[in-house]
Formats: structure tokens, C-alpha cells, sequence
């Protein structure tokens, strides 16, 4: 009964980085010490928006027909705009002010949309890459840069300082 309440009090970025971290503790072969539960958080977080991603996609191009460059492009913000919302409220837990995050965010998917979106998928298209397969490749490359943007710039904690 006790464990039932401390539960309900936990709110959902506890609970999300709690499960986060208790599942990084069984990680087999010691990539416990390796794997960041925040790693895996982001994981979770854009496994499940990269899906949104490309649903929209989809819709966009598949169904309505819209250009390929402008569906990627609108799924594209689509999808990253959701990932910042869970990411700083669920995976990094961040209270900072959001103006300073959502414009560092902002020049991440700048870099990230020109680099890995038109470079990568956009230039495999181009080359012959069915479109979705193409998504899925500069979805790989893309994660790596993102993970890294949003730990150690974005979503960055202010160092401590140490008395001397």
C-alpha cells in the first residue's frame, strides 16, 4: 500500500526516468556503465516520434501527394517539436528557462535538417534510395547528432562550482 501511494505521487518525469534507469541496471555485459538512462530515455522518446515522423510522411506525401522536399520538411518539424516537449519535461527533466533551450534547439534542427535530412535522405532519394528507406538512414545519423545536441548543449545542467 505504501509503495501504491509513493507511486501515485511520483509524477511522470519521475516515473519515465525511473523506469529509464531501473532498466539500464539489468543491462547485461556491463553497458550499465556504459548506457546513460537518459540515453535511453531519448531513445524511447524519438523511437516513438521518429514513428510519428513518419506517418506524417506518409500523409504528406503518400497520400496527399505534397512534394517530397516539403512532406519531410513538415513531418520533420512536426516530430521535433513533439521530441522537445517529452525530452526536456520526461527524459532531461530540465526547469531551465525554455527561450535560451528552444533557441539552441532550434539551430540543432537547423544543422540536423540540412545535414542529415536533405544531405542524407533527400541525397539518397535522389540516388534511387526508396523515400522511406532513405528516412530511416538519416534517422540513424540524425539521433546520434541529437542525443549529443540535447545532452551537452541544449539540455546542458549549469556545472557546479568547487570552492577552492
Amino acid at each position: 500500500m505504501a509503495e501504491e501511494q509513493e507511486t501515485l505521487g511520483r509524477t511522470p518525469a519521475d516515473r519515465f526516468s525511473g523506469f529509464c534507469a531501473a532498466v539500464v541496471r539489468r543491462l547485461p555485459f556491463g553497458m550499465d556503465g556504459v548506457v546513460a538512462p537518459s540515453f535511453l530515455g531519448f531513445a524511447l522518446i524519438n523511437g516513438f516520434t521518429f514513428g510519428v515522423d513518419l506517418l506524417l510522411l506518409t500523409a504528406f506525401h503518400g497520400w496527399l501527394g505534397l512534394p517530397l522536399w516539403l512532406s519531410i520538411t513538415l513531418s520533420y518539424l512536426g516530430a521535433f517539436g513533439l521530441s522537445f516537449v517529452l525530452n526536456r519535461g520526461l527524459n532531461f527533466r530540465s526547469h531551465a528557462p525554455v527561450g535560451k533551450q528552444a533557441a539552441l534547439y532550434a539551430l540543432a534542427i537547423a544543422v540536423n535538417y540540412f545535414v542529415f535530412l536533405l544531405g542524407v535522405g533527400g541525397g539518397l532519394a535522389v540516388l534511387g534510395v526508396q523515400y522511406h528507406l532513405s528516412r530511416i538512414a538519416a534517422g540513424a545519423c540524425e539521433g546520434v547528432f541529437m542525443y549529443s545536441a540535447l545532452r551537452w548543449v541544449v539540455f546542458a545542467r549549469p556545472r557546479e562550482r568547487v570552492s577552492p
